[in-house]
């Protein structure tokens, strides 16, 4: 039984390659019974050869943001995808420096199978966790005791026993030990595909590279702000879309409008009128 734990990723705080994943933004895909060039394809990717070793993928990557002009707005990027040996046959791992904006078309890939993924947004406070299967997403959360999915508990015992601080109902446990959880985000993933992460594993191996294309934006239909601050007042409020588009074009006509400058104040006497009535 694999019994691996946070404890067994430790080694994620003294990486140099961590620390850049964490920097850039990144996601990490483990992607059962696809090769690396199946995985490409489906996410749209251009292939561009191979990268020896994340150096490889690094410089590959860097050199497409140079050759974009560095366009803050262009979510494009390089990704590069490798085989590994983990449960039940072979998987293929899928690394981007992405931002944390996740492989698309995962759906699709983990039908007839099992896709796990985890990634940060580049040294902002947003860390997901994302575990598809047989074509659905089964449970995927920011916080291990906030989860969704279409079954966010099933996870609960893998997650408390990798070190999450969690009660047997899966809420938060505060006197349960700190935990690291992204090394405990690390453990779960292999405790549901085998894959030991490590850093020699990401710096040795070669990588397939694809040019991921950016992602069309998804059609919205509302605008929703739910806050609740530390006194447990909460604020909610929500837009249609119609509502946020007649107001931006209220906004916009009223940017463009002329400016009208009004006075109601007399104006001053000139030199003349007040040398006359002194």
């Amino acid at each position: 039984m694999n019994l691996v734990t946070a404890h067994d990723y430790a080694w994620i705080r003294t990486s140099p390659l961590f620390r850049h994943m964490m920097e850039s933004g990144y996601t990490l895909t483990l992607i059962q019974e696809r090769s690396p060039q199946e995985v490409l394809r489906a996410m749209g990717a251009e292939p561009c050869g191979t990268g020896e070793g994340t150096g490889g993928l690094i410089e590959a990557d860097e050199a497409h943001r140079a050759e974009a002009g560095y366009d803050y707005w262009d979510e494009s990027y390089v990704a590069g995808a490798f085989k590994a040996p983990g449960e039940n046959g072979d998987w293929t791992v899928v690394l981007g420096f992405d931002g944390g904006l996740g492989v698309p078309c995962v759906e699709t890939l983990s039908e007839g199978g099992r896709v796990v993924a985890h990634s940060s947004n580049g040294g902002k406070p947003i860390h997901l966790f994302h575990w598809f299967e047989g074509g659905e997403l089964r449970t995927t959360f920011e916080g291990p005791s906030v989860r969704d999915g279409n079954s966010p508990d099933e996870l609960v015992p893998l997650l408390r026993e990798v070190g999450f601080p969690l009660t047997p109902e899966g809420e938060h446990d505060e006197s349960a030990p700190v935990v690291d959880g992204k090394a405990a985000v690390l453990a779960l993933a292999e405790r549901l595909t085998g894959i030991r992460v490590t850093e020699s594993l990401l710096q040795d191996a070669t990588y397939e590279l694809g040019l991921v294309p950016e992602q069309p934006a998804g059609e919205w239909t509302r605008l929703v702000i739910d806050i609740t601050d530390a006194h447990g007042e909460r604020l909610y409020k929500e837009w249609t879309y119609e509502e946020v588009v007649a107001a931006s074009d209220r906004a916009r006509a009223e940017a463009n409008a002329p400016i009208v400058i009004t006075c109601n104040e007399p104006l001053a006497m000139d030199c003349s009128e007040r040398k006359t009535g002194e």
